[in-house]
């Protein structure tokens, strides 16, 4: 399976890439503040290529539960310049999340290459035909709600069928669109609408998901779900909880690794392919 899209090619037979976190905003639930200044979100960019990224994910709207939505002049303000600072330097491509398709196409025009929308393409009906138009790839996440009300008891009759077919379903939306079906990536929404158990086991089921056919992406880092496992409240003490959790998703057929903590998950991730492609 491979990912071609501009200069850049994804063998997903030979390794796993890894996606890191550029969140320009003041209230993300890890990170929130550290890079919210232009200037610290820029180096940290190349901090996150020198650690190994393959992929830079730039985010303007915190999407932690119980977030208020920000306004998409705010949004474009916060991660408009960064991308322009760094898209002509880099040599990896960047990743716009935002469910919003204004801000994805201003992205885009500014240097980004792939769209990652926490909502599969259903909160802005435009998102589908933009990432039709400029040929980028796009990640398709699932999520039951939205940031602000998806953790309040979220409930599943049947866990992993339901988010397989909100996950087809957005495949399709993509693919009506003009979306090249090779350019879909999957991604089943850790942490968003899911209680900690759900969690859990998306994570051991992952291989159902191969069924789609699509390049698959998952994002454990730090999340409150390794936090409830290992009785730790705060975020800053969940890396060997993120370590485990992408070790196994790798290894249970993740292609791609959202995570904060590049350089350490780089290890990580050598390890669990050295494994995974023996």
């Amino acid at each position: 399976m491979k990912l071609k899209f501009h200069n850049f090619e994804f063998n997903f037979l030979k390794k796993t890439y890894i996606m890191g976190i550029i969140n320009v905003t003041p209230d993300s639930f890890f990170d929130g503040g550290k890079y919210f200044n232009f200037q610290k979100a820029v180096d940290h960019a190349f901090r996150l290529i020198d650690e190994g990224a393959d992929i830079l994910d730039i985010g303007g709207e915190s999407t932690r539960p119980g977030a208020e939505p920000v306004s998409i002049d705010e949004e474009l303000r916060r991660v408009i310049p960064v991308i322009e600072a760094i898209s002509k330097r880099i040599s990896i491509p960047i990743s716009i999340d935002t469910y919003k398709a204004r801000v994805a196409e201003e992205a885009i025009k500014a240097g980004a290459t792939i769209i990652n929308d926490i909502s599969g393409l259903r909160f802005d009906p435009q998102m589908s035909t933009i990432a039709s138009k400029y040929k980028v790839p796009v990640i398709v996440m699932h999520i039951k709600g939205t940031p602000k009300d998806m953790q309040k008891n979220p409930y599943y009759e049947a866990l992993i069928p339901e988010i397989i077919e909100y996950l087809r379903d957005s495949v399709v939306i993509a693919k009506q669109a003009g979306v090249d079906e090779n350019m879909i990536i999957i991604d089943p929404g850790i942490g968003f609408g899911k209680l900690p158990e759900h969690n859990l086991t998306i994570i051991k089921n992952l291989r159902e998901f191969s069924n789609l056919g699509k390049p698959l992406l998952i994002g454990v880092s730090r999340k409150s779900f390794i936090g409830k496992v290992l009785n730790e409240s705060l975020p800053e003490k969940r890396l060997e909880g993120t370590a485990s959790a992408v070790a196994i998703s790798v290894i249970n057929g993740a292609n791609i690794v959202r995570v904060h903590d590049v350089g350490f998950m780089a290890k990580v991730v050598k390890m669990a392919d050295a494994i995974k492609f023996s």
